[in-house]
């Protein structure tokens, strides 16, 4: 079960940092050392199947919330890919599930 996990954090760096050597490398010693920690952690543990969930929650954080981008200029080129998450802002959420929603004006209704 920590298998995965692993290899999904390692995928999900990649495809968060592409092109980006230096974080890539940074995010895949901090994975190394961080399943390192926990290596020592039996089967039958308690705080095992936390510290799997954590890795997954973090691949997915990876995968779908961060975007890298670049200044070209004076604008910035952002590379979202196909896993990125994509939200509407349309309505923003607050602790206890409540909603607020916002008049629905976009950046082009200046």
């Amino acid at each position: 079960m920590a298998l995965p996990a692993y290899r999904s954090l390692f995928r999900a760096a990649r495809l968060a940092f592409h092109g980006d050597e230096r974080v890539y490398n940074a995010a895949r010693n901090s994975i190394r050392e961080g399943f390192r920690a926990n290596a020592s952690l039996e089967p039958a543990n308690p705080e095992l199947p936390g510290a799997i969930k954590h890795a997954e929650e973090v691949a997915a954080i990876l995968r779908q919330n961060v975007v890298q981008g670049k200044k070209e200029g004076e604008i910035y080129k952002l590379r979202i890919h196909e896993a990125t998450e994509r939200g509407d802002n349309d309505t923003v959420k607050f602790p206890g599930g409540k909603t607020v929603k916002i008049d629905g004006k976009t950046c082009a209704d200046r």
